[in-house]
């Protein structure tokens, strides 16, 4: 398993990536959907901060099976939620 430095450092790189992509998404269309993107901007953030808050308090820290279990939790909900918010804004700049 990665240690949890290294796990903080892809959350952290994910979520800003997506950030960047949705402020550069505002500054290529400065009139357009403003309010979508501001909605996937703060579900980026509070992305981040849930899976950080998860990884700082694993709930059963004494079992090894369940530890290794919670943070492959964390790293899957990383993957899908990130995805889930490029696939919306990718999807704005389809809409009219």
């Amino acid at each position: 398993m990665a240690n949890l430095r290294e796990l903080k450092k892809d959350i952290n790189s994910l979520v800003y990536e997506l950030i960047s992509d949705c402020f550069i998404y505002s500054g290529l269309h400065p009139d357009d959907k403003k309010e979508k993107v501001t909605a996937i901007l703060a579900e980026a953030v509070n992305l981040r901060n849930d899976l950080i808050a998860r990884i700082n308090n694993p709930l059963d820290k004494t079992d090894p099976k369940a530890v290794r279990s919670h943070f492959k939790m964390v790293k899957s909900d990383l993957v899908t939620g990130v995805d889930s918010l490029f696939g919306k804004l990718s999807s704005l700049s389809g809409q009219k």
